[in-house]
């Protein structure tokens, strides 16, 4: 009950506090890449807290025999036990509720996103072969339009696209950059990165550390393709490209330079650059590994201590059981 209780605990601290401290951190801003990171590395965490405590819940810890007869011997003992009494059955019934809520509605969600996904992005190439044409020069799809645009459909047959309208006002230097940008979006995976975010958002849209990763997510992703492109082209340029092509639109299954985050890049990109040190960006990977190992520390502490013992070590069954709950 106990391990249960502080996984439970973990996982509504991170729900909670998390957002407040990650949203909108000027710190993430200037590494917006160690931001991506510390949102996914919150929502995995939280997660698998959740599933655990219920699992904990549910399957009670044996103490560990090296004779497979015992151990199995003692599985089913702990398992009686622990049901025997009713407080025991409501505890294991309510445990095996909340993990099997939190995985099934994660995995349905998922999978329905993704289906979704593929679906979106096959229609849409669809019928960019059939109005777009080829240039092999840039390797991109060529839309007739008037308005500025350029987005990527990521995917295994991935395409970058540009307007004609984008290609008249962007010159040289400035094209380079949006090329650029959309090309950060698909060699990094930023669709997946989104698709995850939004994945948890929909599965659970009153918590708020997922419903408030998902908007901040996709600023990051952005800011951090403008980063490389910025690297390409230089932050002025890429800051003057954003701006012509800020009112185009992508598709659902596609990735936008421009979009209404686009003022605020702009603004970013212009003011002087102020990357954030190694040391501070080492010191936030590290509270973002310690945040994914926080769950599997606190379940398999007692584990692995439960492992050093020999269950019924005469071979004479007892009833010498730690439940992990």
């Amino acid at each position: 009950m106990i391990v249960a209780a502080v996984l439970f605990a973990y996982a509504a601290l991170l729900c909670t506090l998390v957002p407040r401290l990650l949203r909108g951190a000027r710190w993430a801003e200037r590494a917006p890449r160690l931001g991506i990171v510390a949102w996914q590395a919150a929502g995995v965490s939280a997660l698998v807290s959740a599933a655990m405590a219920g699992l904990a819940l549910t399957v009670p810890t044996v103490r560990v025999s090296a004779d497979l007869a015992q151990l199995l011997q003692a599985c089913v003992m702990a398992l009686t036990a622990q049901y025997a009494s009713p407080g025991g059955a409501a505890a294991g019934a309510a445990g095996a509720v909340l993990a099997l809520a939190v995985l099934g509605r994660t995995a349905w969600c998922a999978g329905g996103a993704v289906l979704r996904i593929r679906r979106e992005r096959y229609e849409h190439r669809e019928v960019l072969d059939l109005v777009g044409r080829v240039d092999p020069v840039r390797g991109v799809v060529v839309l007739d339009h008037e308005e500025p645009a350029a987005y990527c459909l990521p995917g295994r047959q991935r395409r970058t696209v540009i307007t004609t309208g984008a290609l008249r006002t962007l010159d040289g230097d400035q094209l380079d950059a949006v090329l650029a940008h959309e090309r950060a979006h698909q060699d990094e995976r930023h669709d997946a990165v989104l698709t995850w975010a939004r994945t948890l958002a929909r599965a659970f849209p009153s918590v708020p550390l997922f419903r408030t990763a998902e908007p901040e997510v996709a600023r990051l992703v952005e800011m951090r393709a403008d980063d490389v492109a910025a690297a390409r082209s230089g932050r002025l340029t890429t800051a003057a490209a954003l701006l012509a092509v800020a009112g185009g639109r992508a598709p659902v299954a596609g990735l936008a330079a421009g979009g209404s985050t686009a003022a605020c890049r702009v603004r970013r990109l212009i003011e002087p650059d102020r990357p954030l040190g190694r040391a501070r960006i080492a010191a936030g990977a590290l509270t973002a590994a310690v945040a994914l190992a926080v769950p599997l520390l606190v379940i398999g502490g007692p584990a692995a201590a439960a492992s050093q013992l020999n269950y019924c070590p005469d071979g004479t069954p007892t009833a010498q059981v730690s439940t992990m709950r």
